[in-house]
């Protein structure tokens, strides 16, 4: 039995999430290339011959935004015949979180604009990029629950309330106070430096950074 000829590519996109403006954000770049002129998609490109997928997500990431070091994984491959009208392309879907500080927005030539969206309030996306965000937002609601990846969302040093804030931002609901706050000390998940915050309006409060940063499987919530 022969082989048949294939003719498939293999892409890498990636889902990228930011707290900012009290929502929760992702990246979209705007293509210029029909037949999705005009449109947003979320940041990718096709694997180089040198690179594993893995590889590919990150230099998306730190071309787009400049970072490295924060919470990126890979979510799953989407691979319908028809995703692509140029041809057969499986996408290997990677999402990640990333802090809203020191992020310059950038983006190459082949873009027309860069920008963060409020995932409530997306425009009908190229490719099947919907279903890329949806499956990619789901897996973040449900990886906080039992992880320490906030950890990309924040700053190093935070206040309990900012750490709170993350939570119900993601999750769509308020916590209560005091059982947070007992939740986390209990996980000894994060320690006290020592400082208070400073510049706001409301009371300066204890900040706080967590013991690692780096993915930590434990039941938050």
């Amino acid at each position: 039995m022969t082989t048949p000829n294939q003719n498939i590519k293999v892409a890498v996109d990636a889902a990228i999430f930011t707290i900012k403006n009290d929502s929760l954000q992702i990246l979209l770049i705007q293509m210029k290339k029909n037949p999705f002129t005009e449109s947003w998609a979320i940041p990718g490109g096709m694997i180089q011959n040198d690179e594993t997928t893995l590889d590919s997500a990150l230099r998306i990431l730190t071309t787009q935004t400049g970072l490295r070091g924060v919470f990126l994984e890979q979510l799953k491959t989407f691979d319908d015949q028809t995703r692509d009208p140029a041809g057969r392309v499986i996408s290997v879907a990677h999402w990640a979180l990333v802090p809203d500080h020191d992020i310059q927005l950038k983006t190459t030539e082949k873009y027309a604009d860069v920008r963060w969206w409020n995932v409530n309030k997306l425009p009908k996306l190229a490719y099947d990029h919907d279903l890329i965000v949806k499956e990619a937002l789901a897996r973040l609601k449900s990886k906080i629950q039992y992880t320490n990846i906030v950890w990309s969302l924040l700053p190093v040093e935070f206040t309990l309330t900012q750490l709170q804030h993350v939570y119900e931002i993601i999750l769509g609901n308020a916590m209560d106070k005091r059982n947070f706050r007992k939740r986390i000390s209990d996980l000894k998940l994060i320690r006290p430096v020592g400082k208070k915050s400073t510049g706001a309006a409301h009371r300066p409060a204890e900040l706080f950074s967590f013991r690692q940063r780096k993915l930590d499987y434990v039941e938050i919530v």
